[in-house]
């Protein structure tokens, strides 16, 4: 299947303005005629794009494509990680004119624009995204004229609103998947392993409920800002029931714990993060998407750290020396990205 984008044939200029006043040019489609303001991230990945788009991770950031080339196989909202676009905006060096694949049912601008989501295209991605790496990520407005944004930028909390319990009745074991911003990819991971699930929003207390382990999901924005989940999260750290998490869900564990996180300069994100196990010393690659990182010299001393990220060596995993407690700041349900870690899944089951 093919179609040509009929939202490029009408462009009109389109700036992305940085808070610093720093301004990369760019065309955008005539729809787009607000401002949308964002803090201003970069992700590395090749593919994967209906995935990144979709992760509640990036919910209030704009998303810069490192890659050139963006749209060439459509949109299959099958392979969607939530009910819909979390990125308040996309900038990318070029959309592709064409799309080809047997399973995708629309262009990528036409799915932008379904869900009102602006696109900046013909920007030099390359230099935008050196200029973020040397100066940090920060607040950024797509519009037709430079329009300078607020220093900082609320990153919103995406949960359910009320439990939902998949599998009811037939699972192995009874799991607490706690939503800080869930990526589908985690709950099917889980449900492969035969287990009820119950799925609980950020702030829901089931520390007093009957299960058999639990598992803090990804999410956006800084960890420090969940403090009902943090409070609920230490009371269960005294239950010594099997506990994992992922990507936010380290930082809270971390922070539950009695640790610290501190903001990375431009994050990590991406599907070709290289982390080493600490007590294996085998490396994997992993997929990423995170902008805040554990303070490895705050951890307590029955803590560990389990993996490192081998680019910049920042906290890429935790481990109780003595309970079965651990947790990874990549993703092993990736979606999209590689699969090294996916065993994690099997070792958290194993715990149960």
């Amino acid at each position: 299947m093919s179609s040509k984008h009929e939202i490029l044939d009408a462009l009109k200029p389109g700036k992305l303005t940085l808070s610093d006043g720093t301004v990369f040019e760019g065309v955008m489609p005539d729809w787009q005629t607000s401002t949308f303001d964002g803090e201003v991230v970069f992700g590395t990945g090749m593919t994967g794009y209906v995935e990144s788009l979709t992760d509640p991770s990036f919910a209030g950031q704009i998303l810069v494509f490192t890659y050139p080339l963006i749209g060439n196989y459509g949109v299959d909202p099958a392979a969607a990680e939530s009910d819909r676009i979390q990125v308040r905006g996309v900038i990318m060096s070029d959309v592709a004119p064409h799309w080809s694949h047997a399973g995708s049912q629309l262009s990528l601008p036409d799915w932008l624009q379904s869900q009102g989501v602006p696109l900046l295209t013909g920007v030099d991605t390359r230099a935008l995204t050196k200029y973020l790496r040397t100066r940090g990520v920060m607040a950024g407005t797509i519009s037709a004229e430079p329009v300078k944004p607020a220093q900082m930028v609320t990153i919103p909390i995406v949960s359910i609103p009320e439990p939902i319990t998949y599998n009811a009745g037939k699972g192995k074991k009874k799991v607490i998947l706690v939503d800080c911003g869930l990526k589908e990819n985690i709950l099917r991971s889980l449900l492969a392993l035969d287990l009820e699930v119950k799925r609980v929003p950020y702030n829901y207390d089931y520390s007093g409920e009957i299960y058999d382990g639990i598992v803090l999901s990804s999410g956006p924005g800084d960890p420090e800002d969940y403090t009902e989940t943090i409070a609920i999260t230490k009371k269960v750290l005294t239950q010594g029931k099997p506990l994992f998490g992922i990507c936010l869900g380290n930082q809270i564990m971390a922070l539950a714990a009695g640790g610290t996180t501190y903001k990375l300069k431009f994050g990590h994100r991406g599907h070709n993060q290289p982390c080493q196990e600490d007590a294996t010393k085998a490396c994997v690659i992993t997929s990423q998407n995170h902008g805040y990182a554990i303070d490895e010299k705050t951890l307590p001393k029955d803590w560990r750290v389990s993996y490192r990220n081998l680019n910049d060596n920042s906290v890429e995993g935790i481990a109780h020396k003595n309970k079965p407690y651990f947790s990874v700041q990549f993703h092993p349900e990736a979606c999209p990205g590689p699969t090294d870690s996916a065993e994690l899944f099997k070792k958290f089951g194993d715990l149960l």
